[in-house]
């Protein structure tokens, strides 16, 4: 049915821990006319079944779907698909005050390469591998079956994630339906999603949890949102009573839709403020009446080559928040880098806070919400990083 990519001797080991990637390294031999994306058997030397998967040029040759032998069809989809959305009804993620969520999220969810956020009755698709682009279409196909006339529209968003090696041209457009401006209720609270040109998916699902608890800090305080992007932490903290709240982004459409965001909730609101402004330039210059600061920078490694450089940026951004925060201040502090571990980025805030000279207790180790779930047998899915600290 399929053709069949061969290991090498002892190289089955990871797949036998049900580890979904398999690593050029390991191959030993592949059928004629394997073509990027197609969908191929892994067999070890025995020739006897391993895995299913999504073949593809690089380190990562193949991104195993299945360890059964099974065709991977409309059922197939239709089943883990469906097995994510139960998943989600389990943790209770989906209610009437909270319509934004992840459905799939990749080896998490035994999909690797493939994401899905649902905003209200819009999906956006985005694949991070050829074999999940060239099956678009199946899987929106099935995401109609699944959800019914809940599901106005299916965006598809990959021309950036998509390997930049496989040329394939591909425009982001609508699968199904269209829409515009979608407004989506996150515990309660509006946001507009802009998929067109935002980034990701257009908004941040992953820090959902991590702003209800910056809410309940907020009260009376003077509250630092920098990276604010379209202003999640800013919304949360005015509802939890900030006294004031001021937004920063080096980017003038992130400080624009966070203005919208606020409108959208706070109409009346004149405790908000935002700048389009430089972050490291911001932090240099302000004065010390921040109580809470939130840093939720991008990623400052994607890749391990990278991560010297990023240890470092994130201890001068922790150093220079934790040199002015106010004396009893709350610092949230992030990093969504996949190739910085939890403990890397720990002695980089360690560093920062010996730097600063301030004593510093550990108030909460934070990270992904449950519709970002880390496969038990793929650690490399845990990405997001958090910590909320008290500085005296």
């Amino acid at each position: 049915m399929y053709k069949t990519i061969k290991l090498r001797n002892g190289k089955d080991q990871s797949l036998k821990r049900f580890h979904p990637w398999i690593f050029s390294g390991a191959i030993a031999r592949m059928d004629d006319g394997i073509a990027e994306g197609d969908i191929v058997r892994v067999v070890d030397t025995k020739e006897e079944f391993l895995a299913i998967g999504h073949y593809q040029i690089g380190s990562i040759a193949v991104r195993v779907l299945s360890f059964t032998d099974i065709e991977i069809n409309d059922s197939f989809w239709f089943s883990r698909l469906d097995k994510a959305l139960q998943a989600r009804r389990a943790c209770n993620i989906i209610r009437p005050d909270n319509n934004t969520y992840r459905l799939v999220h990749g080896e998490g969810d035994r999909l690797p390469g493939l994401i899905i956020d649902i905003y209200d009755n819009a999906a956006i698709i985005q694949a991070h591998s050829v074999g999940m682009h060239m099956q678009r279409k199946d899987i929106a196909r099935q995401l109609r079956t699944l959800y019914g006339d809940k599901l106005t529209c299916i965006y598809y968003k990959s021309e950036t994630p998509l390997p930049y090696k496989a040329d394939l041209n591909e425009e982001s457009g609508f699968l199904y339906g269209k829409a515009s401006d979608v407004v989506a209720t996150e515990n309660g609270l509006k946001f507009y999603i802009d998929w067109l040109k935002g980034q990701k998916t257009g908004f941040f699902i992953d820090q959902r949890d991590n702003r209800s608890l910056i809410e309940k800090y907020s009260q009376g305080k003077k509250v630092l949102n920098m990276f604010c992007y379209t202003g999640g932490f800013s919304v949360y903290a005015l509802r939890g009573g900030a006294s004031m709240v001021h937004s920063v982004d080096s980017s003038e459409r992130a400080i624009e839709m966070t203005n919208r965001n606020i409108a959208l909730n706070f109409p009346d609101a004149a405790n908000h403020e935002a700048y389009a402004t430089d972050a490291f330039s911001y932090l240099k210059d302000m004065d010390n009446s921040y109580d809470l600061i939130v840093l939720d920078p991008p990623a400052f490694a994607k890749h391990k080559d990278a991560l010297r450089n990023a240890l470092k940026g994130y201890t001068r951004l922790n150093a220079k928040a934790m040199q002015k925060i106010k004396p009893g201040g709350i610092l949230f502090t992030f990093s969504c880098s996949q190739a910085v571990n939890k403990d890397q980025f720990r002695l980089a805030v360690f560093t920062a806070a010996a730097q600063s000279h301030r004593f510093v207790r550990v108030l909460h180790q934070l990270h992904q919400p449950t519709d970002h779930p880390i496969n038990i047998y793929h650690p490399e899915g845990e990405y997001l990083k958090g910590l909320v600290l008290y500085i005296e």
